[in-house]
C-alpha cells in the first residue's frame, strides 16, 4: 500500500509500538499511538519518541495519546498492534465497526520488505522458541551469511527489513500473539517446536491457540519443520496450505527415518537433506556440541538444524554454530555445585509444558516452584514427575494448586510450604530446599508459573534464585 498521507492508528506505546511508529511516519503516514497507559513511564516513552522524531527529517508525523487505549482516533486507515493487545480490545471491536483491518508489527515488516529482502526461517511453539532461533542465527552465522535473530525475541522485525545493510537470511521468533495479526508472511521454511496449553485466556481456546501457531507454515515454499513427539504439530502441517514442493520435515530424538532428523549414538544425524534420505544419513554433531545437552535442548537442536539445512547450510556449519551457541540466562543454567547438590535455574519455565522438560532432565530433584497458574493445572506434571522428586519447594500466590496434586500423586515427598511473598521469599526458598537435598541432587527452579505476582520478571526471580544461591555457597 501507499503509507503517504496514510492515517494510522498504532496500538502501544512499547518497543515494537514505538518501531512501528517511528518507520511508517517516516514513510510520510500520520500516525496517532494510543496507550492506556499514563504513569511516569509511559510518559517517558511519549518524550523520547516524540524527540527522536523531531530529530528526524521524516514527512510524516507522529502523535501519543495517553489513558485513552479504547476509542479509535479519527480519521484511521489501518491500526497496527503491539502483540499482547487481546483481540476482544474496545479499540479493534471500533475499527471493525469502522470497516478498519487490523495487524500486527510482523505483517507491516512483511509489508515493508524491499526487493530482493532477506528470505525468513520462522521459529514458533509453546516452549524453546528462543533457543532454537538463537541456534538458528549462531549456525548461519557459522555458515558465513549474514543474519540476526529477530522477532519476538527482542528486535523488532521492521527495524531490521528496514536497514541500511541488507540481510542474506533471518532468523524469526513469532509468539502466538503475533502470528494472530500476521496474515501476509510467507516463510522459506518455518518450524513448530511443541503445542501445549498456554495463553488460553488470550486466544480463547486451545484449538484458537494452536490455529494461529499453525499459520507460521502457511505459504511455505521448502520445509515445515515439526516434532514426531508432538502429533499436533504434524497436523497442523497437514492442514497448512503450502506452496507446490514444500516438504515436511520432522525431527526426534530417537533414531530418524527418511524426511526426519535425529539421534544416532549420540550424534545428531540428518536423514532429510540428502542426496538419497531413505538409505543415507548425514552427520551434523554431536550431542556434546549442544549447550546443556539435556533432551529438550537437543531437540531444539535439531529443529534449528533442520531449518538451517532446509536453507542449505553445510554439515559443519551446523556444528560449529551449535558448539559457538551459548544459552540465554535463566535457561536450564546451572549456577553453582554446593555440598555435592547441584543448583539449576530455569526460572523461563513458565508453564507445565516447559517445567516438565526442565524435570526430565535431572534425578534426583529438589523442586522449586510456583507462581502465577495462569489457569493451569498440575496434575499430570506431578505425576509425570513423581519418581524423581526428592521433595519441593513451593512459593508463590497459586502454590495451593501445586501442593494439591504432590498431595494426589506424589503424597511421599516432603513439601515446605512458604506463605511469604517478600524479597526474601527465594532466599528462604532455596534454603528449604537445600535442607532436603542430599549429595548427587539437583535443587532445580522450574516454577511451571509466571512469576509476576513476586517479581517484575522470570529474569528478576531467576537473578533472585542465583543470588540465593551464591549467597548460601559462599557461608558454605
Amino acid at each position: 500500500m501507499t503509507w503517504k498521507d496514510q492515517h494510522i492508528t498504532v496500538a502501544g506505546l512499547g518497543v515494537s509500538g514505538i518501531s512501528a511508529a517511528r518507520a511508517l511516519a517516516g514513510l510520510g503516514a500520520h500516525v496517532t499511538v494510543v496507550d492506556g497507559g499514563e504513569g511516569e513511564q509511559h510518559m517517558a516513552r511519549a518524550a523520547q519518541l516524540a524527540a527522536a522524531f523531531d530529530a528526524a527529517d521524516t514527512p510524516g508525523t507522529v502523535a501519543v495519546r495517553l489513558g485513552d487505549a479504547d476509542t479509535l482516533p479519527e480519521p484511521t486507515d489501518l491500526v497496527v498492534t503491539s502483540p499482547g493487545w487481546k483481540p476482544d480490545s474496545p479499540l479493534f471491536a471500533a475499527a471493525a465497526e469502522a470497516g478498519v483491518e487490523v495487524v500486527g508489527d510482523v505483517e507491516i515488516a512483511w509489508r515493508l520488505r524491499p526487493e530482493g529482502a532477506a528470505e525468513w526461517l520462522c521459529v514458533t511453539g509453546t516452549n524453546g522458541k528462543t533457543t532454537t532461533t538463537r541456534m538458528l542465527a549462531a549456525i548461519l552465522t557459522a555458515a558465513g551469511l549474514r543474519t540476526a535473530a529477530v522477532g519476538n525475541i527482542g528486535t523488532p522485525l521492521i527495524d531490521v527489513v528496514l536497514a541500511d545493510e541488507p540481510y542474506d537470511v533471518l532468523a524469526v521468533e513469532l509468539s502466538s500473539y503475533q502470528l494472530h495479526w500476521a496474515p501476509s508472511p510467507r516463510a522459506h521454511s518455518a518450524a513448530v517446536l511443541n503445542l501445549a496449553p498456554d495463553h488460553l485466556d488470550w486466544h480463547g481456546s486451545m484449538e484458537a491457540y494452536a490455529a494461529d501457531k499453525g499459520r507460521v507454515y502457511e505459504g511455505n515454499r521448502v520445509a515445515c519443520v515439526y516434532n514426531t513427539a508432538d502429533p499436533a504439530t504434524e497436523a497442523l502441517v497437514r492442514a497448512a496450505d503450502v506452496e507446490e514442493g514444500a516438504r515436511a520435515v520432522g525431527f526426534t530424538l530417537g533414531a530418524p527415518g527418511p524426511s526426519e532428523l535425529g539421534v544416532v549414538e549420540g550424534l545428531l544425524v540428518d536423514r532429510a537433506f540428502v542426496p538419497d534420505r531413505h538409505r543415507q544419513a548425514q552427520e551434523l554433531a554431536e550431542v556434546a556440541d549442544v549447550t546443556p545437552p539435556a533432551p529438550h535442548n537437543v531437540a531444539n537442536a535439531l529443529a534449528a538444524a533442520a531449518l538451517a539445512r532446509a536453507y542449505g547450510v553445510d554439515a559443519t556449519a551446523v556444528r560449529d554454530g551449535l558448539r559457538a551457541f551459548a544459552p540465554d540466562p535463566h535457561r536450564i543454567e546451572r549456577v553453582a555445585e554446593i555440598d555435592g547438590v547441584t543448583y539449576v535455574d530455569d526460572s523461563k519455565a513458565t508453564n507445565t509444558h516447559a517445567a516438565e522438560a526442565s524435570l526430565n532432565a535431572y534425578r534426583p530433584i529438589v523442586w522449586i516452584a510456583g507462581g502465577l497458574a495462569k489457569g493451569a493445572t498440575f496434575d499430570d506434571l506431578v505425576a509425570s514427575a513423581a519418581g524423581r522428586l526428592r521433595g519441593a519447594v513451593l512459593l508463590g500466590r497459586d502454590r495451593a494448586l501445586i501442593r494439591e496434586a504432590l498431595a494426589r500423586h506424589a503424597p511421599d515427598v516432603p513439601v515446605v510450604d512458604l506463605d511469604r511473598t517478600d524479597t526474601g521469599a527465594m532466599s528462604a526458598a532455596v534454603g528449604a530446599a537445600r535442607g532436603l537435598a542430599e549429595a548427587g541432587d539437583t535443587v532445580l527452579l522450574a516454577p511451571a508459573c509466571a512469576s509476576m505476582d513476586m517479581f517484575t520478571n522470570y529474569n528478576r526471580r531467576g537473578e533472585a534464585f542465583a543470588e540465593a544461591v551464591r549467597a548460601l555457597a559462599a557461608d558454605a
